[in-house]
């Protein structure tokens, strides 16, 4: 494929595009010069998907990520213009279900290559709380379109699962590049694997294995490594816990002899500390990693390890 002198598609302005009403939001590198670096040209909807493109794309792809460093992706809105913007590209990695905007804008863009991440893994259905166990309520099957937790990157099982279909996606985005791709796509899962026995190991001889938080996005992590996950939210960060929740919470502090509160570093952490105020607990960070604030100076795995350290010690397993 000579991506460099391929026909440039039109980008729609139909009325359909317009109707969407969105606010517009910068999409980088996709002007109207995006095509001419020569490169595959891939749009992914947030963080965990860009960083999947860009680790397995390398010096091959330019990758476009839709939701800006620290914007919350649950509220991200799109233009018209950028969603017909998303019709240029040869690849658009993204997660069904968990950006609305991106959803409808994917299914305007006509772009037939896709790497919808929930395709290829598992997805749970996960509340408030959560009690895991090693490889509990995994099941057969890619049962995607049914409601489910989208926090799959939580994960690093899971995570290398959809690391793998992304690898094969761009395989046929770009098989000029197919051995390059087959390659960083098994550095990238061999890396995802040694994160996981950190995980096992550094969890190993706990003291307790409850951890409240403020948003219930720890569920697929909690089940990978027998953890029980209490979240003041629910899977959605901005649904607001009732009276009775809170009591619970109170309740379950006290029983399984919690001893830290966790919020998350782009969101309020007010109901976490009054939480943490009224049961005389510590408060710490534990990044959902939707998004991170400087690409530059952190990644993926670099806050996955500052969650497990974070982990570690609330759990008493240092």
């Amino acid at each position: 494929m000579n991506i460099g002198h391929r026909p440039r598609r039109l980008i729609r302005t139909s009325a359909a595009l317009t109707a969407l009403g969105l606010t517009s939001l910068t999409l980088a590198a996709c002007g109207s010069d995006s095509g001419d670096s020569g490169k595959v040209q891939v749009a992914a909807s947030f963080y965990p998907m860009a960083y999947l493109a860009q680790q397995i794309g390398g010096d091959h792809v330019e990758v476009s990520n839709l939701t800006k460093p620290g914007t919350e992706p649950h509220d991200l809105e799109l233009s018209p213009k950028q969603t017909g913007q998303l019709s240029e590209m040869d690849l658009i990695v993204y997660l069904k279900g968990l950006q609305p905007a991106v959803d409808e804008a994917v299914e305007q863009s006509g772009v037939k290559n896709l790497a919808e991440a929930g395709s290829f893994t598992t997805l749970e259905d996960h509340g408030t709380d959560v009690h895991g166990e090693k490889g509990h309520g995994e099941h057969e099957g890619h049962d995607h379109d049914a409601a489910g937790d989208p926090h799959i990157w939580l994960d690093p099982v899971r995570y290398a699962e959809v690391a793998e279909g992304v690898g094969k996606q761009l395989q046929k985005a770009d098989p000029d590049h197919k051995n390059d791709y087959k390659k960083n796509t098994e550095d990238l899962v061999s890396r995802l694997k040694t994160l996981d026995g950190e995980f096992e190991d550094g969890l190993r001889g706990r003291k307790s294995d409850t951890f409240i938080t403020t948003h219930a996005a720890f569920g697929y992590l909690a089940e990978r490594y027998g953890l029980r996950q209490a979240a003041v939210a629910g899977i959605n960060p901005e649904s607001e816990p009732s009276g009775a929740r809170m009591k619970e919470l109170h309740k379950i502090a006290k029983k399984e002899d919690v001893d830290t509160v966790f919020f998350e570093n782009n969101a309020s952490d007010k109901t976490a500390r009054t939480l943490a105020d009224d049961l005389r607990l510590k408060t710490s960070v534990l990044s959902p990693l939707e998004s991170v604030k400087d690409p530059k100076k952190q990644d993926y795995f670099s806050v996955m390890h500052q969650n497990l350290t974070a982990l570690e010690t609330a759990l008493g397993a240092q």
